[in-house]
């Protein structure tokens, strides 16, 4: 009776153990790295559940298909799996370079993707940030953990039959090179491959010779054969492998590199330094919470799996791109002594992922600003999309919008005067080739771009779309990017400068069509061009001048000037009735970024009650918690930033002003802790589903009737209290956005 009693005790006592565990769950428990990587009815988020350090700069995930440009390494869709891959892919529509792909296998040795898939189903996998395991139909269990820049993976084999680990280092086509040394039980190579090469200001690879992605491989246990395969055939795939007795386990780790094999094995060392998979794994999961539960939030599951995801997704990118001190630069083929990042999605993330990092990571902003300008002095201009070098991918120079910010932000870790000199080459000097060129999208092996049509900016005023594609656009998107040329001007002292350029941002009103209260391109004689449909062609392209959007998506686009489009309109009532019409025609597609902000606007029109219910439905809407809940490509973490500043109930329509206007906070308690010590909280009371509407606001105390935060009373910390009802209310309506004179 004692023995039995007894036991009875030990399992109440177990059982409350693992209740007090499941209370205090960690943030990493709640990341589905799934989401977004399955089509829905929502849309596809094309992202790929990465195991990978906070910002690391090589990320591994299961192989369910060959990644190219416009196809991702995993689909959640998909019902076999060919290997696991080291990848440095950032997004959907851009490339791959110098990744390595791990295969473990038994029987016959099988190369091709196609011969060495495998049958997997969803239930028997596992993705966490720092940890992915998966039972394939063949017996074989794999896991995975790792670093910034290394792996480590544990392999169960059937315990009959041969085990072998495959590392394809190249595809066909592709001259990459592995080498085995069983003695020192490990398999070294590089890969030279950049899927984007013909996408950059270049003459493809040739361009870069000293480019490559080395790796080194170890086993654990001494391999008792290697061999390399397809090295004398150009159209074979190229690697080597190793194989083992029989036997149930085998361990392997990868370190990574872009300066030498040599690197990667340090990095290997100093990342992975021992076989011990949980101690590398917790070491792992430790880096992601320290990010993660920066965040707090009284929540369900299901949205605390969103929230904690979309940060997972937003402290992916940039990535990190130096090497303990040294980095291999792609806009010079040569390596440097410093700090380096790169897959930069700036026409994406300049809108509010880079300044979500400045609250998430800001001991990482002086670094990624002085990447972007070491970028500038060795291949003379700042990039739009390094993968790894420049690619001449989507328009204007919007890392001039993240040195402003970065400035207007207090942050001082880079050199002011240098990333003067970049925003104003970028702001003045033409692109080779300015005026005989069209600039078309993803033209190939052009001049680098910068600022396309630049030339007739400068004396027309604007870009026009007889002259240059997606003219309208570009006009709009550079008169932004003037008004941020001169922030940097004006915090640098340079008085002129900042009246010139704060002038010329103006540029984009010249585009208002006062018979269609919208923007409209122009041709360079002046005449209004065809205003152009809503689908993304090369008509609307070209003709229209339209970047990915229409005139209903790009005519609120000049986030600094919304006094001056309010002026044109015919005053703060018209603006908001021609927003109106932005929503009820069903213009806004949150799925791309343009129409971020748009939710958000109807704060300067003294209509706040709208954007309330607006980002509260399209929050709804666009998102969940399974796989296929992201609307469209996250683009580097800017549709889940989007979805995280909305559940804080306040968002950076102009990203460099440091201004956040206040939209409906989704959550009834929700705090940052901030990386000055302080904690910013957000409580709602009253908040609920139907209850979206402010009826008060106060921050710390103190009556807040305007419904903008600035930087600065976000780094203070405290509280900022809303009091939510059911019908719309009068706060915050007398708030008018500020004239740019």
């Amino acid at each position: 009776m004692k023995k039995a009693l007894c036991l009875l005790l030990l399992v109440l006592s177990a059982r409350g153990a693992a209740v007090a565990v499941t209370a205090q769950r960690d943030a990493v428990s709640y990341v589905n790295p799934l989401i977004g990587t399955q089509k829905s009815a929502i849309g596809y988020g094309a992202t790929m559940p990465f195991v990978t350090a906070p910002f690391g700069m090589t990320s591994w995930v299961a192989q369910t298909r060959q990644n190219k440009i416009s196809i991702t390494s995993y689909n959640y869709d998909d019902k076999t799996i060919s290997g696991f891959i080291g990848t440095h892919q950032p997004a959907v529509w851009m490339g791959d370079y110098g990744y390595v792909t791990i295969v473990p296998q038994s029987g016959a040795l099988r190369t091709r993707p196609e011969e060495r898939a495998v049958a997997f189903r969803h239930e028997d996998e596992t993705a966490r940030p720092d940890y992915y395991a998966v039972t394939l139909a063949s017996s074989l269990h794999a896991e995975m953990t790792g670093s910034d820049r290394a792996a480590l993976m544990r392999f169960r084999f059937p315990k009959t039959g041969v085990a072998r680990i495959l590392v394809e280092a190249s595809r066909p086509g592709i001259n990459g090179s592995a080498k085995v040394d069983l003695q020192k039980h490990e398999i070294t190579g590089y890969n030279p491959h950049r899927m984007d090469a013909h996408l950059g200001p270049d003459k493809g690879a040739a361009a870069l010779p000293s480019f490559k992605g080395y790796f080194v491989v170890q086993f654990r246990e001494v391999p008792r054969a290697g061999k390399t395969y397809g090295e004398n055939d150009s159209n074979a795939y190229r690697g080597a492998y190793v194989e083992f007795a029989p036997r149930s386990e085998v361990e392997m780790r990868v370190g990574t590199s872009f300066l030498s094999i040599d690197q990667a094995r340090e990095n290997l060392q100093r990342e992975i330094p021992t076989w011990d998979f949980d101690a590398t794994q917790r070491k792992l999961r430790a880096q992601w919470n320290d990010k993660l539960q920066r965040l707090q939030v009284t929540a369900s599951d299901s949205d605390k799996t969103m929230l904690y995801t979309a940060m997972y997704h937003a402290l992916l990118y940039p990535r990190q791109f130096s090497e303990y001190g040294r980095y291999y630069s792609a806009f010079d083929d040569t390596i440097h002594t410093g700090e380096s990042y790169t897959a930069y999605s700036i026409w994406d993330t300049f809108r509010a992922e880079n300044s979500l990092i400045t609250l998430l990571a800001p001991e990482r902003v002086d670094g990624m600003i002085t990447a972007l300008l070491q970028n500038f002095k060795e291949g003379g201009w700042m990039p739009k999309w390094p993968n790894p070098g420049y690619t001449n991918i989507m328009i204007g120079t919007h890392a001039d919008s993240l040195v402003a910010e970065a400035i207007r932000k207090g942050f001082h870790g880079f050199d002011r005067e240098l990333a003067w000199k970049a925003v104003y080459k970028d702001a003045m000097s033409p692109p080779d080739g300015d005026t005989t060129r069209r600039w078309l999208d993803r033209e190939e092996h052009t001049p680098y771009e910068a600022r396309a049509g630049l030339t007739y900016y400068k004396t027309l005023g604007y870009i026009p779309t007889d002259k240059t594609d997606e003219a309208a656009s570009r006009t709009l998107e550079d008169s932004y990017d003037d008004w941020c040329v001169a922030q940097v001007a004006h915090a640098l002292g340079k008085t002129d400068d900042y009246k010139f350029f704060l002038h010329r941002s103006l540029n984009g009103e010249h585009l208002f069509n006062p018979a269609l209260s919208l923007m409209n391109a122009r041709t360079s004689d002046g005449k209004w061009a065809p205003i152009g449909g809503s689908e993304d062609t090369n008509e609307n392209r070209s003709v229209s001048g339209w970047t990915e959007g229409d005139a209903w998506v790009y005519t609120f686009s000049m986030f600094h000037d919304q006094a001056g489009l309010m002026r044109l309109m015919g005053g703060p009532q018209k603006y908001a009735s021609q927003l109106d019409k932005h929503f009820e025609g069903g213009h806004n597609v949150h799925k791309n970024e343009p129409s971020h902000h748009y939710g958000y606007l109807y704060d300067f029109a003294g209509q706040p009650w709208k954007t309330q219910a607006m980002v509260r439905e399209i929050a709804a809407k666009e998102y969940s918690s399974g796989p296929g809940g992201l609307d469209g490509d996250d683009d580097c973490g800017q549709m889940s930033a989007w979805l995280l500043f909305t559940s804080f109930g306040f968002y950076p329509v102009n990203p460099a002003s440091g201004d956040y206007m206040i939209g409906s906070p989704i959550y009834p308690h929700i705090s940052l802790r901030l990386a000055n010590g302080k904690t910013f909280t957000v409580t709602a009371q009253n908040n609920s589903k139907t209850n979206v509407y402010i009826k008060s606001a106060s921050l710390n105390g103190t009556s807040l009737e305007k419904p903008v935060l600035t930087w600065e009373q976000i780094q203070a910390g405290g509280t900022l209290h809303f009091v939510m009802g059911a019908r719309p209310s009068q706060w915050g309506n007398n708030y008018r956005p500020r004239v740019v004179e």
